[in-house]
């Protein structure tokens, strides 16, 4: 890792959140190897593990075109601090989230959602190839260019894909959760498995977002968001219209057990992706065998889990959900920061 003297300078701020800032940068030569401009995350020394974590990642997909380029990490102190920074490609037309919401009647057209809905299942396709595990696809997290195509960005929370046989024989002591509550798939809350298909869940309220405007699932409050993910046969109530294949494209994203629920590869095969409106449907069934990745050891340093508070909300669900109650609580024992909280993000483009 280099230290100054700086190969760019820093400009001003697009993004922030609790730990981290997100400013635009300008290489300082003109024969730099970094692009005219680019956008570089910047967090203290100290509180660089979800950072570090993504720079990483980022490099080891650096081959994939529908993922967002990484160029270069560095250290510089700046008033005093040290800071840890990842110099990223500059997307001009901010989020998908941005977009929806700057959107005439607050959602997408569907031929939009089937375009950006591809390029991100080729990302995750690549990305599930590499044996890594995203953890946190969302809106926020895909980003438009200005070629109008979207990229998978914000890799902080990703980790190694567990191998199956390990996952289901050697539970450790604690199982991190990593994610945004809305996205999060039925084994994360019930029994911490997060695995390539947990990412393919996200995908499912991901693109019903797009096509509503709203988020997948409708509740007041926390607790009652993760009791209805994690307990029964609900899933998120499919979008009337919504054309057949699109419905049908859903409904493989939304299978409660994993082990049932269609790969990336599979969902590019998809009518709704792959062919045009009126083809007919896949069949509704599609068995698959697990992948086999190698093993995959929680490091503390890494996990970024969101604290929630859920004791009133499950009192009386305790004595007959005893495992999933217990499942749950696990969300109030981490503290410690959540970079996955759009929430906290303010955008100044």
């Amino acid at each position: 890792m280099h230290t100054p003297p700086m190969e760019w300078i820093r400009g001003q701020e697009i993004g922030h959140g609790t730990f981290a800032k997100v400013t635009l940068a300008k290489p300082t030569s003109q024969n730099s190897r970094f692009p005219p401009l680019m956008a570089v995350k910047s967090c203290s020394l100290s509180h660089s593990s979800c950072l570090k974590n993504e720079f990483m990642m980022l490099n080891e997909l650096k081959d994939c075109p529908e993922v967002v380029e990484c160029y270069d990490q560095c250290i510089t102190v700046e008033n005093g601090e040290k800071l840890y920074n990842v110099a990223l490609e500059y997307a001009s037309g901010g989020s998908l989230f941005d977009k929806l919401k700057s959107s005439e009647g607050l959602r997408l057209l569907e031929s939009d959602v089937r375009r950006y809905t591809k390029s991100i299942l080729k990302g995750l396709q690549f990305i599930h190839e590499k044996q890594i595990v995203h953890c946190d696809v969302k809106l926020q997290n895909i980003l438009l260019f200005s070629d109008d195509n979207v990229k998978i960005a914000d890799f902080g929370l990703a980790k190694r894909a567990a191998a199956v046989e390990v996952f289901k024989t050697v539970k450790p002591k604690y199982e991190e959760v990593r994610g945004t509550p809305l996205y999060m798939a039925p084994e994360t809350v019930v029994g911490g498995e997060q695995e390539t298909a947990s990412d393919i869940w996200a995908v499912g309220c991901l693109v019903s977002e797009m096509l509503t405007g709203v988020p997948a699932w409708n509740c007041s409050d926390i607790g009652s968001l993760l009791m209805k993910i994690g307990v029964g046969a609900e899933i998120p109530e499919i979008p009337g219209k919504l054309s057949d294949a699109g419905k049908d494209f859903l409904g493989k994203c939304f299978v409660k057990d994993p082990s049932e629920r269609w790969t990336a590869e599979m969902l590019l095969k998809h009518p709704f992706i792959d062919g045009e409106d009126g083809v007919a449907i896949i069949g509704s069934t599609s068995p698959r065998d697990p992948f086999d990745f190698p093993d995959w050891e929680s490091e503390q340093a890494v996990a970024e889990t969101p604290c929630f508070s859920l004791e009133s909300e499950f009192k009386d669900e305790v004595e007959t959900r005893l495992s999933m109650v217990s499942r749950l609580r696990q969300f109030v024992t981490v503290e410690v920061p959540d970079w996955s909280d759009s929430g906290s993000w303010v955008t100044v483009r």
